[in-house]
């Protein structure tokens, strides 16, 4: 199945709903402060989305139903979750669209029923803020990224914590390979920080790791600033990563990396 249509949030205070193959703009959706996650259901009919916690307006988590028009019109989501004691950084869908989990700045983890706004399940693995979530491909497991200088692996159904990776420096984006046991990392320093550093001490490679030994086998540079997202290809066969210094880089492996294999 092929996603005809791509949804998109800013810090212009909108939502927008785009169709793939002409790039015309579907829908607008406003809202009182900055828009940071989004993402469809697996049906691709329902999308949510969170906005930030500024200009006195709460972070709230919104709930639309593509297939009622009305929503759309009126601008007036299905359900509407205020989350006032800590923003969501980052969220995703998780399986058969039941639930989105979301990550926080306080570094929790909750798991929101998408048709009840419950809380259903909570975590709190990490000590500063969530930077980045995503999803193995059969939905079963999620990755975290987070300034504390890790990401972790957790189920998503129970939100156990399964597996963490260590770094030295805040993790800004992770994300599991589709076909291998490994994961790859990016980040670096603060944004802000990157004039006062070199590249060489900044430490901006994508860093692989073995899924279930927790042990780094391999770094790949490119960037000269903090990367900020990472994410393999479907097939497995490359991962493309984006930078602070302005680019977006794909690699694809050579032949050796799916040769490769970490002794226990």
């Amino acid at each position: 199945m092929y996603c005809m249509n791509t949804v998109s949030v800013a810090a212009d205070n909108s939502c927008r709903l785009w169709d793939c193959e002409t790039g015309k703009q579907l829908a607008l959706l406003n809202t009182n402060s900055a828009v940071r996650t989004c993402g469809f259901d697996f049906s691709g009919n329902i999308i949510m989305f969170s906005t930030d916690k500024q200009m006195g307006y709460q972070c709230y988590l919104n709930f639309f139903d593509l297939r009622d028009p009305q929503q759309i019109e009126d601008n007036q989501p299905y359900l509407s979750i205020p989350c006032s004691d800590h923003k969501i950084t980052s969220a995703v869908w998780g399986p058969l669209g039941e639930f989105v989990i979301a990550g926080h700045e306080n570094g929790e983890f909750n798991q929101f029923s998408a048709k009840s706004g419950d809380i259903l399940k909570k975590a709190k693995e990490h000590t500063k803020q969530i930077n980045d979530i995503q999803t193995s491909v059969d939905l079963t497991m999620f990755i975290s990224a987070s300034k504390d200088n890790s990401a972790k692996l957790f189920d998503c159904a129970s939100m156990d914590h399964i597996k963490t990776f260590k770094t030295e420096r805040p993790v800004n984006s992770a994300a599991i390979s589709p076909i291998m046991d490994h994961v790859v990392m990016g980040g670096g320093q603060e944004a802000m920080e990157v004039t006062t550093t070199s590249t060489r001490i900044g430490k901006f490679e994508a860093r692989f790791f073995h899924a279930a030994y927790e042990e780094e086998f391999g770094r790949v540079k490119g960037h000269f600033g903090p990367i900020n997202c990472v994410a393999f290809h479907p097939d497995g066969k490359s991962y493309s990563s984006g930078g602070e210094d302005g680019y977006t880089r794909i690699h694809y492996f050579d032949p050796q990396y799916f040769d490769f294999e970490l002794e226990a």
